[in-house]
């Protein structure tokens, strides 16, 4: 069955940006290690679950309480994640407000007086490299640079996805296109069925026995050959020896030259003069006798043209077999047009396009809110990169201008302009933490349950088991899909079957089970056809008594072929000249041994002058005696075939005549019985092959006609593609990014609020008293009233 190819790859790869997936994926599963619940494993596992709870409260429970029970039970780690976030939602701006106002009031750090303590330039080191750890770990490992990869991973697909939806929609259209003509393929193949089963009963019946021997016009063709070759023999074997001649008088010539009376040459050339003698033709055709008479006779009866006469009244015989035959093809075609796949493939196509104008028109408006979830996204990750800069800033200014012999009121500029920076940057994390955590919250919950309940039983195939659990979608159908397509919810049908037949690329029709629609296999049923083919075939009436196969005269010319003198020939005058070789002597060996003959003498012309006899004599082997050669032995095989034809002819000729006039009295006396008998012969053949013609079709119906691959590629594009690894990786990427970056913010307040305390200029500070008053240590500067001139 003719079959398209599609364009659409259902396969995603995310690219390195994969790792990031998977690292959420890992996260997703230490929050839910829990299984998803479907099958058997889950009525076990509720069944447990009732005991254990009933046990525990003593208290018996509805089912659909427990049900809840099990659902939060399944959900404890997403409750307990979403409980936290809300927490820190709530705690963070009240605890920075609460913060606010104990600055405000001189205390947590707010009173502008810094302690000196000798481990100091310690604690100042320390808080630095922890602040720095946790801005680091806020902009690269977990931070604002994870959830700008995955905003922008979404804004690409999204922008990319157009192209994968316009193959969708092409590989659809293929498939609603192709299929009417793959229902007329299989139709028209049953022509091919028809031929083959006319074909043998036409090579098979009883007429056969008239068809004229292949002997009389292999005969003809054998009479032809001969002719022919023994005239080109003739012809050849003259031009041979005139040629063979001329090569002899002009080797006589050179060899009578001077220079073989020397002594170094005399011996060779006295050789080569006795040699010459063998240049002389062996075979002579010149005296066969020729078989134009008998070939004469042979064309006198082809004359009469006995097979068409039998193809003739065959054709009568089996004008009514092909009509019957014809008729089944008939009610095949009736059939086809009578099912209602026109009209569905047309409502199909007429739907596909309404749905793809839809798509191409809002795709734009798409484009357009993923640009505005885009442009907030990366607000929010402005959010954490201000607070970022304003770390970062205030640990440049503060570790370039910090002065470690300069007392905290004397401070300078820059080191005090890094101690503000981290205040600001403290500030701001108050202010947009909770904002951040908001969607952390929202993205977490709603793209966490996806993963868990959509994508990962999707990838499992356990998404389809819960979809196909009795009652699940209706509370009156067993099987919801049978039951939309049918109006029958006690078939068997499910989508995971459906969706695995067609992701094998099977035929609809098995993967949807149509027989329930219509059944292909009572309308295939070959017996129907062979009980009505074997009825006609016994009411055929054929009239035959006016055809007359072979008159008088093509008797005669029959019996005038089996005296057509084929049996005088001399076949043995022929086998005699043919067994002879062309020449005495082989002319490529006299060639050579001349050449060889020809370098044992003197440099000079006679050495090259024997050497070009040598080429003329090879010259002439390759134009002339090797065309004789063949010709030679196509005269052996006409020959031996005249011969064996000859001994059996006059008894083939007497058959053929007998087989005429049996099939001649059959034809007038009884012929419409005979022939049905004839056919009911081979009717076991026959229907042998309607059967394999029938089996063929339900197999390609069920496998090849309308496979569904594209169906189960749309599946796997809109869910395991767009809303999966487009959609939903991206959303978890985002707030594991975003969520890292907010729960580092709560170490990066605490130690930049520590270190703004050692950048920051401060108003007082702790100066040492001498031992005079008696007070050793350090004390503050205004409990005294004290003005110290050195640190104005």
């Amino acid at each position: 069955v003719p079959a398209k190819t599609y364009d659409t790859g259902a396969y995603h790869e995310p690219g390195p940006i994969g790792i990031l997936f998977k690292i959420v994926h890992a996260f997703l599963y230490l929050v839910q290690p829990n299984s998803f619940p479907q099958g058997k494993k889950k009525k076990k596992k509720i069944g447990i679950m009732l005991a254990r709870i009933r046990n525990f409260f003593l208290v018996p429970f509805s089912q659909e309480v427990i049900v809840n029970m099990l659902a939060i039970y399944y959900e404890i780690g997403f409750i307990v994640s979403a409980a936290l976030g809300l927490l820190f939602i709530l705690l963070l701006p009240l605890v920075g407000l609460c913060f606010c106002m104990c600055r405000c009031c001189d205390n947590c750090g707010g009173e502008m007086h810094q302690r000196q303590k000798k481990n100091a330039d310690c604690q100042r080191s320390c808080f630095a490299t922890f602040l720095f750890v946790a801005s680091f770990i806020i902009r690269q490992v977990v931070g604002v640079l994870c959830a700008y990869a995955a905003n922008q991973h979404l804004t690409n697909q999204v922008r990319g996805a157009k192209k994968l939806l316009n193959s969708n929609f092409k590989d659809l259209k293929i498939f609603l296109n192709d299929t009417p003509a793959q229902i007329d393929y299989l139709v028209s193949q049953y022509n091919t069925t028809k031929d083959k089963a006319l074909s043998d009963l036409n090579s098979n019946f009883f007429l056969k026995k008239l068809y004229i021997p292949a002997a009389i016009r292999d005969t003809k063709e054998a009479l032809e050959n001969v002719s022919v070759s023994v005239e080109v023999l003739q012809e050849g074997t003259e031009r041979l020896h005139a040629n063979l001649t001329d090569v002899k008088m002009h080797l006589s010539n050179t060899l009578n030259d001077s220079a073989c009376s020397a002594a170094q040459a005399a011996s060779t050339c006295n050789i080569i003069r006795n040699s010459l003698n063998q240049l002389n033709i062996n075979a002579n055709f010149s005296g066969l006798p020729g078989v134009s008479s008998q070939l004469a006779k042979i064309n006198d009866v082809l004359k009469t043209d006995l097979s068409s006469l039998v193809q003739k009244c065959n054709m009568f015989i089996l004008l009514d077999i092909k009509n019957v035959l014809e008729s089944v093809g008939s009610n095949i075609t009736t059939f086809t047009k009578t099912l209602p796949v026109q009209k569905i493939l047309a409502d199909l196509t007429i739907y596909l396009t309404q749905s793809e104008a839809y798509v191409q028109d809002y795709f734009p408006v798409v484009e357009q809110y993923d640009f505005y979830r885009w442009l907030g996204c990366l607000i929010l990750c402005c959010m954490v990169v201000l607070i970022l800069v304003f770390y970062y800033l205030g640990l440049l200014c503060g570790t370039c201008g910090y002065d470690k012999h300069a007392s905290p009121t004397t401070r300078g500029c820059i080191s005090n302009t890094g101690g503000n920076f981290l205040m600001a940057g403290v500030g701001f994390s108050f202010l947009f933490s909770w904002v951040l955590m908001i969607v952390v919250v929202l993205a977490f919950v709603a793209g966490g349950n996806v993963e868990k309940l959509v994508c990962e039983p999707f990838e499992e195939k356990t998404l389809f088991k819960v979809l196909d659990t009795p009652y699940l979608l209706n509370q009156h159908w067993k099987n919801y899909l049978s039951g939309i397509l049918f109006k029958n919810p006690n078939i068997n049908l499910t989508f995971e079957k459906v969706y695995s037949d067609c992701k094998e690329n099977k035929g609809i029709y098995t993967s949807l089970h149509l027989e329930n629609l219509f059944n292909i296999t009572e309308f295939l049923n070959i017996s129907m056809y062979t009980e009505d083919v074997a009825l006609k075939i016994e009411h055929i009436q054929i009239n035959l008594s006016k055809i007359i196969l072979l008159d008088e005269i093509g008797k005669e010319n029959l019996l005038n072929f089996s005296s057509s003198g084929i049996e005088g020939i001399n076949f043995a005058a022929y086998l005699t000249e043919i067994n002879k070789s062309v020449t005495k002597v082989d002319l490529l060996s006299f060639a050579n041994d001349l050449e060889a003959r020809a370098d044992q003498l003197p440099k000079g012309a006679l050495e090259n002058a024997l050497k070009g006899h040598a080429n003329n004599i090879r010259m002439i082997h390759n134009q002339q005696v090797v065309p004789l050669e063949q010709a030679m032995s196509t005269l052996n095989q006409s020959i031996r075939l005249l011969k064996r034809t000859s001994s059996e002819l006059a008894v083939k000729v007497k058959n053929v005549i007998s087989a005429v006039d049996a099939a001649q009295l059959l034809i007038n006396n009884n012929a419409s019985l005979v022939i049905v008998q004839e056919t009911k012969k081979y009717m076991g053949t026959i229907v042998g092959y309607f059967e394999q013609y029938i089996e063929w079709v339900k197999e390609s119906i069920a496998m090849e006609v309308a496979a569904c691959k594209p169906i189960a590629n749309v599946i796997d594009t809109a869910v395991d593609i767009f809303l999966c690894s487009y959609i939903t990786d991206s959303v978890n990427t985002f707030w594991f990014g975003l969520g890292g970056s907010s729960i580092f913010l709560i170490p990066a307040i605490i130690f930049a609020v520590k270190l703004s305390k050692y950048y920051r200029r401060m108003d007082t500070e702790d100066v040492y008293d001498d031992t005079e008053n008696g007070n050793n240590g350090y004390h503050k500067e205004h409990l005294y009233g004290i003005h110290n001139p050195v640190f104005t």
